[in-house]
């Protein structure tokens, strides 16, 4: 997606201290139906970003001696398809991709990846025959795991030309069944260092198998931070977020992908501009045959920005596709006052208009959640809310993983 390029201070997202190592359990999503009143109840989002520091000291000396936490070593394996990952030489590799690469194809079940802490700098590409993969970040915090890179769509290419954006990404998971919990996925790619450079989307994560699940993650960025996508146009990819922290400032969550977003903490950054809106937090491109988009339950909008300076949404038509009907439904959650009330939704591409979308809303709350021009707010009603649900997006799988 395009944007006018901006300046920034540099954001630090390399890794910090250690955390207590937990084991891991993801329960089975709930039906949103029948939720609590969130006039009176926040919505239960536990950023990622902030969990984890009133024991991190105390289990710094721990962490050192056991890089991998309570998800056992090299000696003493969680099973026979555990890899331990460590950049200071502890694990079986270095780098997650030379992990990623060890472990066969077409597997009967997934292997698991046990990453120490540590500031991968590198690509990394999960192939699409590497399905049931799951990287786990040892300590149990996501701040402690890093994989990051800086490359942006207008980045030139050794080899001649630029990445794109898709190119763009750190991390890029093609495989179905894919699992990450707890840690960073990361871009920092930033327009101030690179005023040269015009197409400025820098991706942190492209996610487009089905059944991808992230617990407890953070995706940082700021153009076009996390592709929630699919292999193909006729691929309705589901993928499951829950407990994650996802920040940027234009379309920083995008793409076709059925995706749902479950009590995250979607966080906008300050840009430097002088149009409003100066970006906007969501721009799916749902194919006009998936009748499930983009679903943010129960979730936290906010950032430190001017108020009324962000839109909610814009939808997407790649090129033009006449196949693409945006879909994002965002219920029960709290909006903060960096959204525009009035115009929170804004076409993006000329003749396609944000009322030809499947934009709507269903009991949010907050500053930029009130609703001064209702016909630029469209609003569910309970019998549709129904239809609309983590249950209904996700269809008959429960995603569910124990480490």
């Amino acid at each position: 997606m395009s944007s006018s390029p901006g300046s920034f201070a540099r954001r630090q997202v390399l890794a910090r201290g250690m955390a207590v190592a937990t084991g891991v359990l993801l329960a089975p999503a709930a039906a949103l139906a029948g939720a609590s009143d969130p006039d009176t109840e926040a919505p239960d989002v536990q950023d990622p970003a902030t969990q984890g520091s009133a024991t991190n000291d105390a289990a710094a000396s721990g962490a050192r001696t056991r890089p991998f936490g309570r998800h056992g070593s090299p000696a003493h394996r969680l099973h026979e398809r555990t890899l331990y990952v460590d950049a200071q030489g502890r694990g079986d590799h270095t780098t997650v991709q030379a992990a990623v690469d060890a472990t066969p194809d077409g597997p009967e079940r997934g292997w698991t990846l046990v990453i120490a802490a540590g500031t991968y700098r590198e690509t990394v590409t999960v192939a699409r025959a590497k399905t049931g993969l799951a990287f786990v970040g040892a300590t149990g915090d996501p701040r402690d795991v890093t994989i990051v890179y800086g490359n942006a769509s207008g980045t030139p290419k050794p080899d001649g030309g630029t990445y794109g954006t898709s190119g763009s990404a750190t991390t890029t998971v093609q495989a179905d069944g894919f699992t990450a919990l707890r840690l960073t996925f990361a871009n920092d790619w930033l327009r101030a260092d690179h005023p040269e450079v015009t197409a400025t989307q820098a991706v942190a994560a492209k996610v487009m198998g089905d059944r991808s699940v992230f617990d407890g993650c953070r995706f940082l960025g700021h153009q076009d931070t996390l592709y929630a996508d699919t292999v193909g146009l006729a691929a309705f990819a589901r993928q499951y977020y829950r407990h994650c922290h996802i920040e940027g400032d234009v379309d920083f969550v995008f793409g076709r992908a059925t995706a749902v977003f479950d009590r995250c903490a979607l966080e906008i950054l300050p840009r430097e501009v002088t149009f409003r809106p100066y970006g906007y937090v969501f721009a799916p491109s749902t194919a006009a045959a998936n009748p499930h988009g983009f679903l943010a339950a129960r979730c936290a909008i906010n950032g430190a920005v001017p108020d009324a300076s962000y839109g909610l949404a814009r939808p997407w038509r790649p090129g033009g596709d006449p196949t693409a009907v945006p879909m994002l439904t965002v219920r029960e959650t709290r909006i903060g006052p960096g959204i525009d009330p009035a115009t929170p939704y804004v076409d993006m591409s000329s003749g396609y208009h944000w009322q030809d979308a499947r934009f709507a809303e269903y009991r949010n709350f907050g500053p930029g959640a009130a609703i001064p021009v209702p016909e630029n707010r469209p609003q569910l009603t309970p019998a549709q809310a129904t239809e609309r649900t983590v249950r209904t997006h996700l269809g008959d799988w429960r995603p569910s993983i124990e480490i």
